[in-house]
């Protein structure tokens, strides 16, 4: 287990978040055996397990185990869609002991989210959290920060959920004052299967990553990226959803040309991509591999695969990736 501080790292067998305010003896009674320099100095040491040594603990500090937080406020700032479910999947996370959230009208939190504690201002929220959740949109995205530049303070984790604003541009209203990672999750982390592309700051630690990476995991599945693939990955990623629900849809409006039931043609329809996606997931074989265990000679898969390959399906949807992605840079310049 890991404490990170502004000067360095040390081992403990339990994780807390804790203040300089605290002394360093009462910190880390009943974790193992230590030596604290009155000094500040002079090197601090804490000899827990395996015996580590720190520089002097000054300032805000964080403990992980297995690289995560055990204790932190989170702060949600905009409980809209992705607010929402943000608060729902971490109420999951064990390291997580309080959430927090503004809403465009301040009001209590729907019976749903009723450990969610509402502040009246996104200043306040800010002041309180030790991980802050930027979900408004890009275009509210300045002003917001702007707003509670001045209460950032040292020893929080932003992050950025907005589509198209660069780590830059957000480092610039936030007064660069503290780590930035940028997130694109999708629709699906709605129930749990979610993809989230992560990207970070170049004042992003590898444990501030790894903190980022475990509260997504809640959600689905993560994967980190250089910001210059976040375009891609928003053309391919977070609008990936919406041309599986067209592919979802076209198919069962096939099953309904051929007398399936609009119900059963859905359930068909959405239960073939989703175990198809998770064959491709679990196998890691190669979907063209897949493909042609499903496509036997003279069969009916390879009559279908020749009219799809005919309407230039494969191409379409490659041209459907690029364009999105595109946009995305254009919307990001």
């Amino acid at each position: 287990m890991r404490c990170r501080s502004d000067h360095g790292t040390v081992d403990l067998s339990s994780g807390t978040l804790y203040d300089a305010t605290h002394d360093v003896r009462a910190l880390f009674a009943g974790t193992g055996s230590y030596t604290a320099s009155e000094d500040a100095g002079k090197v601090a040491r804490v000899n827990v397990d395996r015996g580590e040594t720190s520089p002097p603990l000054r300032g805000r500090h964080f403990c992980y185990e297995s690289e995560v937080l055990r204790r932190m406020n989170v702060g949600i700032l905009g409980l809209g869609t992705l607010g929402r479910t943000l608060a729902l999947g971490l109420r999951e996370h064990g390291h997580v002991t309080t959430l927090g959230a503004t809403t465009r009208t301040p009001r209590e939190a729907p019976p749903e989210l009723a450990h969610v504690q509402i502040f009246a201002s996104n200043v306040e929220l800010a002041r309180w959290s030790d991980v802050l959740f930027l979900c408004v949109k890009p275009f509210q995205m300045e002003s917001v920060l702007r707003e509670i530049a001045p209460e950032l303070r040292e020893g929080l984790l932003l992050i950025s959920n907005a589509a198209s604003v660069r780590i830059e541009q957000l480092g610039k209203w936030a007064q660069w004052r503290l780590p930035i990672v940028r997130a694109m999750p999708n629709m699906p982390c709605r129930i749990g299967a979610g993809m989230t592309v992560l990207t970070a700051g170049s004042d992003v630690s590898d444990e501030e990553l790894s903190l980022a990476r475990s509260l997504f995991e809640v959600l689905g599945r993560v994967a980190i990226v250089e910001e210059n693939l976040m375009d891609a990955a928003t053309g391919l990623s977070a609008c990936g959803p919406a041309y599986v629900y067209l592919i979802v849809e076209a198919m069962s409006e096939a099953g309904v040309k051929l007398g399936i039931p609009r119900k059963t043609a859905t359930l068909l329809a959405a239960q073939a991509l989703y175990g198809s996606a998770k064959l491709v997931l679990e196998s890691n074989l190669h979907p063209a591999a897949l493909k042609d265990e499903v496509t036997t000679p003279a069969g009916c898969t390879v009559d279908a695969l020749t009219v799809l390959e005919e309407g230039r399906m494969r191409s379409t949807l490659l041209n459907a990736v690029v364009a999105a992605a595109s946009r995305s840079a254009e919307l990001s310049a």
